[in-house]
C-alpha cells in the first residue's frame, strides 16, 4: 500500500491553516466537479482524490494523525527504506477494507483509496465527506450542486398576463410559473432542479420578452402610435387606442399636431410581483394626410390656404 501526500493533492504547505485547506479544496472541487466535466474518467478521479484528502485535512483528528503517520514515513524514508516496506498496520483503524461497501454506496464505485481505509476505517467518513454511513443513499457529490440557466422566450402578451412553460430535465418535467410583468432578463428560480450533489442546485429560467410589432416597453411602461386622419386632428374628435387589454377610445382636441403625446394612466405593464400595480401607456399622435385627392378636394384645400394667407 503506497503512502498518499494528502497535500500535495490540495497544493498547499503542510503547515497551512484550516482556511487555506478548505479554500484549496473549495477552488479544486469546482474545477473538477463531474457537472462541469460529464463524462470525464480523469476529473471524477481527480475530484474522488481531492474529496480524500479534505475529508483528512479538513478534520483535526485525522489530521493530527495523518501528520504523525508522515513524520513516521519521512523517516523511514530518510533511513534508506530498510526492511523492504513501511509498516502501515500500526497506524490502521481495524475497519480495514471492511468497510468499503459501505463507502462505495457513498461515493460511487471506487470510493476512497485503499490507504485511507486501512488508515482511518470506513466509519471515519462522513463529517467533511460527501455523505454519511447513515445515509448510504445520499448523493454521490460533496458539494452543493452547480446552478444553472435555462433561457425562454415570451411574447409580450404572456408577459402582460404571466404565463408557464413546461421545460424538460433528463426524466423530469418542470413547469415554470412565468409572473405578469417579467422584463427580459427576469429570471424566474427552480430550487434543487439544478445541478447533482448533496445540496441540489437550483435552475434559473431567464427570460427574453420579443419585441411587440405594435408596442414599445420602457419598464413598466408601454409607447403606441395612434394614426389620426388630417380631418380629426385639425377638427377634434375620436381615436381609437389599442392597449394590452383591449382597445380604449381617446378624445382629440382640435388643432392636435402630429407627435402629441397622451398619457393613459394604469394602461402600461403590470409591475412585477405587483400585478395589481401597472405602469402606464403614453399614445402618440399620428396626422395621416390624405391621399388620392380629387380635382374638387384639391380646390377647396387651395381655398383653404388662400384663407390662411398662403403665398405662391
Amino acid at each position: 500500500m503506497n503512502y498518499r501526500d494528502y497535500y500535495q493533492v490540495l497544493g498547499v504547505k503542510k503547515g497551512a491553516s484550516e482556511k487555506e485547506i478548505k479554500s484549496a479544496f473549495r477552488r479544486l472541487a469546482q474545477q473538477y466537479h463531474p457537472d462541469k466535466n460529464p463524462g470525464d474518467k480523469r476529473s471524477e478521479d481527480k475530484f474522488k482524490e481531492i474529496n480524500e484528502a479534505y475529508e483528512v485535512l479538513g478534520d483535526p483528528q485525522k489530521r493530527a494523525k495523518y501528520d504523525r503517520l508522515g513524520a513516521s514515513y519521512a523517516q523511514w524514508e530518510r533511513a534508506g527504506q530498510p526492511g523492504g516496506g513501511f509498516d502501515f498496520s500500526q497506524w490502521a483503524s481495524g475497519g480495514g477494507a471492511r468497510n468499503s461497501q459501505d463507502l462505495n454506496d457513498l461515493f460511487g464505485e471506487g470510493g476512497f483509496s485503499d490507504f485511507f481505509y486501512n488508515l482511518f476505517g470506513g466509519a471515519g467518513v462522513g463529517r467533511r465527506g460527501a455523505a454519511t454511513r447513515t445515509s448510504p443513499r445520499a448523493s454521490t457529490w460533496s458539494l452543493r450542486g452547480n446552478d444553472m440557466e435555462q433561457a425562454i422566450e415570451i411574447s409580450l402578451e404572456e408577459a402582460y398576463r404571466g404565463t408557464k412553460r413546461t421545460l424538460q430535465k433528463g426524466e423530469r418535467r418542470l413547469e415554470v410559473n412565468v409572473p405578469a410583468g417579467a422584463k427580459t432578463g427576469t429570471k424566474v428560480r427552480l430550487a434543487g432542479a439544478g445541478g447533482a450533489g448533496q445540496t441540489p442546485g437550483d435552475l434559473f429560467v431567464v427570460i427574453t420578452v420579443r419585441p411587440h410589432p405594435q408596442f414599445r416597453r420602457e419598464g413598466d411602461d408601454l409607447n403606441v402610435e395612434v394614426p389620426i386622419d388630417l380631418y380629426t386632428a385639425v377638427l377634434g374628435g375620436e381615436a381609437r387606442v389599442p392597449t394590452l387589454a383591449g382597445e380604449v377610445r381617446l378624445t382629440v382636441t382640435p388643432e392636435a399636431q402630429s407627435g402629441k403625446t397622451f398619457r393613459l394612466s394604469g394602461r402600461g405593464m403590470p409591475k412585477l410581483r405587483q400585478a395589481s400595480e401597472h405602469g402606464d401607456l403614453y399614445a402618440h399622435l399620428q396626422v395621416r394626410l390624405p391621399t388620392h385627392l380629387s380635382e374638387r378636394e384639391k380646390q377647396l384645400f387651395a381655398e383653404l390656404a388662400a384663407l390662411r394667407g398662403r403665398r405662391d
